[in-house]
């Protein structure tokens, strides 16, 4: 039996260590892409923020950084990337409050997202399952936080909470993760197919 090896051990992942088809963060490119949109979803939350004095709270932009990492690269960096930024994001503006909520919340989101979306289908074509990937995800992301809140804040806050802030991030995340989908996507993966390649198994030919 010949054993080929045109592939050294950082260049290869074997598909056992798979989930649906998407790589383990087990090299270097999946952890350092982990950590770029970890980064990037940090800074989108607190780049505008607008306070919610009756939940202690806030309105952000994080959850479009969130669904774009799903979208792109599926739900094992979407998840990372999603629950880690959020969090690190809530910290660094001091609502510790919402941090370990914002990890699971957040990190569920980008889950599915990605999950759902399942870019390896086919990068190229944006089709309803990315629809149905950030709607169901930002449908989590509200819900989540206001089951959270309930718990710490009571029902009326948490409500008051859903609808002046859960229903606008919902909005903008779904808005422009699909607006970065349709414009940027296809580009993206045929300028840096070798990325695309050690992120997930692609189960569909080029379109």
């Amino acid at each position: 039996m010949k054993i080929k090896m045109e592939k050294s051990e950082s260049e290869y992942v074997s598909e056992d260590r798979t989930i649906f088809g998407y790589f383990l963060p087990l090299n270097t490119l999946n952890i350092s892409l982990i950590a770029i949109f970890s980064a990037l979803i940090c800074v989108l939350t607190f780049f505008i923020v607008i306070p919610v004095p009756v939940t202690q709270g806030f309105i952000n932009i994080g959850d479009a950084g969130v669904m774009i990492a799903g979208i792109l690269f599926g739900p094992i960096i979407g998840g990372f990337a999603g629950g880690i930024g959020s969090m690190l994001g809530d910290i660094i503006l001091g609502y510790n409050l919402y941090a370990p909520g914002t990890l699971v919340i957040k990190g569920l989101e980008g889950f599915l997202v990605g999950l759902i979306a399942d870019p390896k289908r086919s990068i190229k074509k944006v089709d309803f399952r990315d629809v149905a990937g950030v709607v169901i995800g930002g449908l989590i992301m509200v819900f989540g936080y206001l089951v959270y809140e309930i718990f710490i804040f009571g029902v009326p806050a948490a409500l008051y909470e859903f609808f002046l802030n859960g229903l606008i991030q919902f909005t903008i995340g779904v808005s422009v993760s699909l607006l970065f989908a349709f414009s940027i996507r296809k580009n993206l993966f045929e300028a840096l197919p070798q990325v695309f390649k050690k992120v997930f198994i692609e189960k569909s030919p080029s379109d």
